[in-house]
């Protein structure tokens, strides 16, 4: 279990995040909605101590995560990687190796093997030695994607790994992200689209600066709910039937 005890972040005079609390199962696919500036990827990054919390504390399996980095892999939003910076895809995956050797050690058989594998799995083997600033927008995260594979991670936080990919690498990364559930992995995903995806999700947090929501999407996206967390940004630009049971998949 991952768990999460009252989390909160201030930037100055700004409060990011207020007391965020909550529970994820090992095995589960999570979502993590709210309108931009909600605090979504401070909420990942203060989970991994990235940047300052005033208070909380993040668990898992009853040990603090601090203590156990190596259990899990992050993947940033793109905006926050330099893709002009010169190194390879094979690489950048095999960077996700390197606790299990040094930065400067040759890298075992068995990281070779496991990158490798990693790289098939997201159907990029092919494109190994290509610059990575060479490659398109869907197939950069695909990269980054490989990599966290590649950590063998048990958790994984992935901040809008989705954003602006071509629908090839969008169902790649969902058919990659149920295996990784059924191999009792634990992935909670920063997302800013609505749709029918959401349904996918066997759990939502829906996020603004304070946690409005946790439940099955169903739980979680009501009108109600929706209204707490975006206001007028909801009111003016989603007109539906306000029925507190309604799904809001539009």
């Amino acid at each position: 279990m991952l768990e999460v005890q009252h989390l909160t972040v201030q930037y100055r005079d700004l409060q990011a995040l207020s007391d965020v609390s909550f529970k994820l199962e090992s095995g589960s696919l999570v979502g993590l909605v709210g309108p931009n500036g909600a605090g979504k990827s401070t909420l990942l990054k203060a989970m991994l101590e990235l940047i300052s919390t005033q208070i909380g504390q993040v668990f898992y399996q009853g040990r603090p995560l601090k203590h156990q980095r190596q259990k899990v892999a992050y993947l940033p939003q793109r905006s926050q990687i330099d893709w002009d910076y010169p190194v390879t895809v094979w690489n950048v995956v095999m960077m996700a190796r390197t606790l299990h050797t040094s930065w400067w050690g040759r890298p075992s058989r068995q990281s070779q093997e496991i990158v490798k594998q990693a790289l098939q799995r997201v159907e990029l083997y092919e494109l190994r030695d290509r610059q990575i600033k060479n490659l398109s927008g869907g197939q950069q995260q695909r990269v980054f994607l490989a990599r966290a594979l590649a950590q063998q991670a048990d958790v994984l936080l992935l901040d809008e790994p989705l954003n602006a990919v071509d629908k090839k690498t969008e169902a790649l990364m969902w058919q990659i992200y149920g295996e990784l559930k059924r191999e009792g992995k634990t992935l909670l995903i920063s997302c800013h689209e609505w749709g029918n995806s959401l349904d996918r999700y066997d759990q939502l947090l829906l996020l603004n600066q304070r946690l409005v929501a946790c439940g099955t999407p169903r739980q979680v996206m009501t009108s109600n709910n929706i209204q707490s967390a975006y206001g007028g940004m909801f009111e003016s630009s989603s007109p539906v039937d306000h029925s507190e049971e309604e799904l809001l998949f539009c």
